[in-house]
Protein backbone atom coordinates (compact mmCIF):
# COMPACT_ATOMS: atom_id res chain seq x y z
CA UNK A 1 0.00 0.00 0.00
CA UNK A 2 3.27 2.13 -0.28
CA UNK A 3 1.19 3.67 -3.77
CA UNK A 4 -1.39 5.33 -1.67
CA UNK A 5 0.25 7.79 0.71
CA UNK A 6 0.81 10.31 -1.42
CA UNK A 7 -2.67 9.99 -3.32
CA UNK A 8 -5.50 12.54 -1.58
CA UNK A 9 -7.88 9.61 0.01
CA UNK A 10 -4.37 8.92 1.99
CA UNK A 11 -3.66 12.61 2.77
CA UNK A 12 -7.04 13.25 3.70
CA UNK A 13 -7.53 16.17 1.13
CA UNK A 14 -10.53 18.05 -0.49
CA UNK A 15 -10.83 19.58 -3.03
CA UNK A 16 -11.44 23.55 -3.51
CA UNK A 17 -11.29 26.02 -6.39
CA UNK A 18 -9.73 23.03 -8.58
CA UNK A 19 -6.74 22.45 -5.55
CA UNK A 20 -6.65 20.10 -2.96
CA UNK A 21 -6.71 20.78 0.78
CA UNK A 22 -6.02 18.79 3.73
CA UNK A 23 -8.95 17.97 6.01
CA UNK A 24 -6.64 19.81 9.29
CA UNK A 25 -7.10 23.16 6.82
CA UNK A 26 -10.74 23.19 6.11
CA UNK A 27 -11.65 22.11 10.29
CA UNK A 28 -9.16 25.13 10.92
CA UNK A 29 -10.84 27.14 8.28
CA UNK A 30 -14.43 26.33 10.06
CA UNK A 31 -12.91 27.12 13.14
CA UNK A 32 -11.78 30.56 12.31
CA UNK A 33 -15.27 30.75 10.42
CA UNK A 34 -16.89 30.38 13.60
CA UNK A 35 -15.20 32.64 15.82
CA UNK A 36 -15.87 35.44 13.19
CA UNK A 37 -19.55 34.17 13.56
CA UNK A 38 -19.17 34.70 17.68
CA UNK A 39 -18.08 38.30 17.03
CA UNK A 40 -20.57 38.90 14.55
CA UNK A 41 -23.13 38.02 17.62
CA UNK A 42 -21.26 40.20 20.24
CA UNK A 43 -21.84 42.73 17.68
CA UNK A 44 -25.61 42.25 17.62
CA UNK A 45 -25.81 41.87 21.42
CA UNK A 46 -24.23 45.80 21.70
CA UNK A 47 -26.86 46.66 18.93
CA UNK A 48 -29.36 45.78 21.38
CA UNK A 49 -28.10 47.29 24.11
CA UNK A 50 -27.31 50.66 21.91
CA UNK A 51 -31.18 50.14 20.99
CA UNK A 52 -32.79 49.96 24.02
CA UNK A 53 -30.34 53.23 25.85
CA UNK A 54 -33.16 55.27 23.88
CA UNK A 55 -36.22 53.15 25.47
CA UNK A 56 -34.89 53.70 29.03
CA UNK A 57 -33.89 57.45 28.81
CA UNK A 58 -37.59 58.24 27.43
CA UNK A 59 -39.23 55.52 30.28
CA UNK A 60 -37.46 57.71 32.70
CA UNK A 61 -38.51 61.00 30.98
CA UNK A 62 -41.80 59.88 31.05
CA UNK A 63 -42.14 58.83 34.72
CA UNK A 64 -40.82 61.97 35.85
CA UNK A 65 -43.04 64.28 33.55
CA UNK A 66 -44.89 65.52 36.36
CA UNK A 67 -42.34 67.03 37.69
CA UNK A 68 -41.51 69.41 35.12
CA UNK A 69 -43.45 71.32 32.21
CA UNK A 70 -42.08 70.70 28.33
CA UNK A 71 -41.33 74.14 27.55
CA UNK A 72 -39.06 74.95 30.48
CA UNK A 73 -37.05 71.79 29.68
CA UNK A 74 -37.58 72.13 25.62
CA UNK A 75 -33.54 73.12 25.29
CA UNK A 76 -32.86 69.65 26.94
CA UNK A 77 -35.39 67.33 25.48
CA UNK A 78 -33.98 68.23 21.61
CA UNK A 79 -30.60 67.24 21.90
CA UNK A 80 -32.08 64.41 24.09
CA UNK A 81 -34.49 63.11 21.37
CA UNK A 82 -31.45 63.81 18.75
CA UNK A 83 -29.40 61.81 20.15
CA UNK A 84 -31.59 59.13 20.71
CA UNK A 85 -32.96 59.07 16.99
CA UNK A 86 -29.06 58.50 16.06
CA UNK A 87 -28.72 55.74 18.50
CA UNK A 88 -31.37 54.06 17.11
CA UNK A 89 -30.55 54.13 13.89
CA UNK A 90 -26.89 52.79 14.78
CA UNK A 91 -28.90 49.93 16.89
CA UNK A 92 -30.32 48.98 13.57
CA UNK A 93 -27.26 49.53 11.25
CA UNK A 94 -25.31 47.36 13.38
CA UNK A 95 -28.07 44.74 13.88
CA UNK A 96 -28.34 44.53 9.95
CA UNK A 97 -24.87 44.23 9.43
CA UNK A 98 -24.15 41.57 11.70
CA UNK A 99 -27.25 39.31 10.40
CA UNK A 100 -25.87 39.99 7.15
CA UNK A 101 -22.73 39.13 8.35
CA UNK A 102 -23.90 36.01 9.99
CA UNK A 103 -25.75 34.37 7.11
CA UNK A 104 -22.62 35.18 5.13
CA UNK A 105 -20.86 33.07 7.70
CA UNK A 106 -22.99 30.45 7.43
CA UNK A 107 -23.26 29.96 3.74
CA UNK A 108 -19.39 29.36 3.91
CA UNK A 109 -19.60 27.28 6.56
CA UNK A 110 -22.31 24.73 4.99
CA UNK A 111 -19.85 24.55 1.71
CA UNK A 112 -17.12 23.67 3.93
CA UNK A 113 -18.91 21.07 5.27
CA UNK A 114 -20.51 19.59 1.99
CA UNK A 115 -17.07 19.65 0.93
CA UNK A 116 -15.86 17.44 4.22
CA UNK A 117 -18.54 15.13 3.39
CA UNK A 118 -17.50 15.12 0.01
CA UNK A 119 -14.56 13.38 1.18
CA UNK A 120 -15.79 11.05 3.52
Amino acid sequence: MEHMQGTPAATGTSSRNGRRLPISMIIGEVELLLAEKRTALSVMRTAIAVFALPLSVFSVLIATSRLYTLSSVIYWIVPVAAMSIALVVLGIYLMGRSLYRIRELEERIRILKQQMQEHT
